[in-house]
């Protein structure tokens, strides 16, 4: 159960999700004709320990990302989140902005794998334990960011504005802001709190894009964890780590101050790619049929 002030690190609570998430994008990724593909999950979950690396050699019997609708599903719809973002930043990047904010960005590694503009600034905002353990893995690859890459270690229930202009962040200019994964993990207040520092801290010219997810039902809940015990298990443990209520729908919220919002429900999103959608039963369709996509500019 969340309490206010938790922690956590890339193994426990909230961080363990992010693995859990480069899992589903590194299986997708081999997947023929996959809609996006991030080479560095694997060395994440490697480096996580023999789990995780078992799961990615075909050694897990019964997980269920691998044996379940339900994970065959989030697989497909990490796919299409994470090509929904990447396209969001070339977007970006395309239209001469340099300023970059991943909000709580887990092992989001853009910075690494996306092709950047000379003088583009990345930052990445989340946790010490998140970003230490993401830099050290890539660090000990050999890898290198191919941005201006720039760590702010902070916790967004925190001060967070005042890290970011510490940075070196400058609110003068075009920003592109990234929110992936992360309302769900905030309360309803904190969500609002979030949005209203985005746009403040936002240039004309700026943009953000959202992911977010409806409020989960009962029902919703159960046809996830149907399949099995473990499944079960895992369904109960995630459902204590979100704050499941209604928030702000972030499309109206910056239409509503004079922003441009677009936004798209996954299922309408894969069948655009030539992907089939979801169904709501049995679990395979339950969780892509929660969430939907935005994307958001300031005139």
């Amino acid at each position: 159960m969340r309490t206010e002030g938790d922690t956590w690190d890339i193994k426990t609570g909230v961080g363990s999700t992010a693995l859990f998430v480069a899992a589903a994008r590194a299986l997708a990724g081999d997947e023929p004709g996959a809609l996006a593909e991030d080479p560095f999950a694997e060395d994440f979950l490697r480096a996580a320990g023999a789990e995780w690396a078992a799961l990615l050699d075909g050694e897990a019997p019964g997980h269920p990302l691998t044996e379940t609708e339900f994970g065959k599903d989030f697989q497909e719809f990490q796919a299409a989140r994470t090509r929904y973002f990447d396209d969001y930043i070339r977007a970006a990047t395309a239209e001469d902005v340099r300023q970059v904010v991943i909000l709580a960005a887990g092992l989001d590694a853009r910075a690494y794998r996306l092709a950047w503009p000379d003088g583009t600034v990345v930052y990445e905002l989340d946790r010490p334990q998140v970003l230490d353990f993401k830099r050290e893995v890539l660090a000990g690859n050999g890898d290198e960011p191919r941005a201006d890459r720039r760590e702010i270690q902070v916790d967004l229930r925190d001060d967070w504005p005042q890290a970011l202009r510490d940075s070196g962040f400058d609110p003068s200019v075009p920003t592109a802001w990234l929110a992936e994964g992360l309302l769900i993990y905030l309360p309803a207040d904190k969500v609002e709190q979030l949005f209203e520092t985005v746009h403040s801290l936002s240039a004309p010219g700026s943009r953000v894009a959202i992911e977010q997810m409806d409020q989960v039902s009962e029902a919703a809940a159960e046809a996830i964890g149907r399949q099995s015990d473990e499944n079960e298990q895992a369904r109960t443990e995630w459902l204590q780590m979100i704050y499941n209520e209604p928030r702000s729908e972030a499309a109206a919220w910056f239409t509503a101050r004079g922003w441009t919002a677009e936004r798209v429900d996954v299922p309408e999103y894969l069948r655009a790619h030539g992907r089939p959608a979801p169904v709501d039963q049995p679990a395979g369709g339950v969780v892509s049929n929660l969430v939907s996509l935005v994307t958001a500019v300031r005139s």
